[in-house]
């Protein structure tokens, strides 16, 4: 039998209804009010309980599902996951793990400009064409060594940068001080070969392989803030998953 869940959404609220749900959901596995291996109702009665269309919901679950709080099982339903594969919700940045990790990163900022958003970049940020961004391409280094080639687009709107506090510290952690939330991130990890200036920036030789990851970072409301491409040294980074049986 799939557990009572006491949950409740303000439509009057300025926060996404799935996002409401989904918040809703999080805090009572969090707090241990659905442990692991609880089951929960279907989707279509979850949203018939709460007076919420079913792709509203489905969408609140697919984010849960992501965040590796929840998983579908054919013929069993959806269920809490066991807590050794939760993941936390907070996103770190290359900086924050570097410094984690016992490295001493350090950053030097190739560009950073106020500009337009082109169609792609402003669909992929929830803005008009048109409307200004940031746009930066770093290299990140960790003991003096060339590491990450990154390329970020942030909206204007969402915080400041500058040139001087981008090579003390992260783009998340400029970005957290501010007030930005960070809650997750729709994220493609894949491979290319280096080009003659990737390879000249990253100290590698032209054809060489680097891993590459495009990122899209939404706030606690839902709001994408950041996206970006990034390119890794093969030899030197790589990427960690926990993968769960569905």
């Amino acid at each position: 039998m799939a557990a009572p869940l006491r949950l409740a959404v303000d439509k009057n609220s300025p926060v996404p209804l799935y996002h409401q749900v989904a918040q809703a959901l999080e805090d009572a596995i969090r707090t241990g009010e659905l442990p692991p291996g609880t089951k929960l109702d279907n989707e279509i009665d979850l949203a018939n309980r709460l007076n919420l269309s079913r792709p509203t919901m489905r969408k609140a679950m697919d984010q849960l599902v992501r965040a590796g709080l929840l998983v579908r099982k054919r013929g069993v339903g959806t269920q809490v996951v066991g807590s050794q594969v939760r993941r936390s919700l907070e996103l770190s940045s290359l900086h924050d793990d570097l410094r984690s990790s016992g490295g001493s990163p350090t950053t030097a900022v190739l560009d950073l400009d106020r500009v337009p958003a082109d169609e792609e970049t402003a669909r992929l940020l929830g803005l008009s064409p048109g409307d200004e961004v940031y746009h930066l391409r770093r290299v990140r280094s960790t003991d003096g060594e060339p590491l990450a080639l990154m390329e970020n687009w942030v909206p204007c709107s969402r915080c400041e940068l500058d040139r001087e506090r981008l090579e003390q510290d992260g783009l998340y952690a400029l970005m957290r001080a501010q007030g930005v939330t960070f809650q997750l991130a729709h994220q493609r990890v894949g491979a290319v070969a280096a080009d003659e200036e990737q390879a000249a920036l990253l100290g590698v030789e032209p054809g060489a392989a680097l891993v590459s990851m495009t990122r899209t970072a939404l706030d606690d409301v839902g709001r994408p803030v950041e996206t970006g491409n990034h390119l890794y040294r093969g030899d030197k980074y790589s990427f960690e998953l926990t993968l769960v049986q569905h």
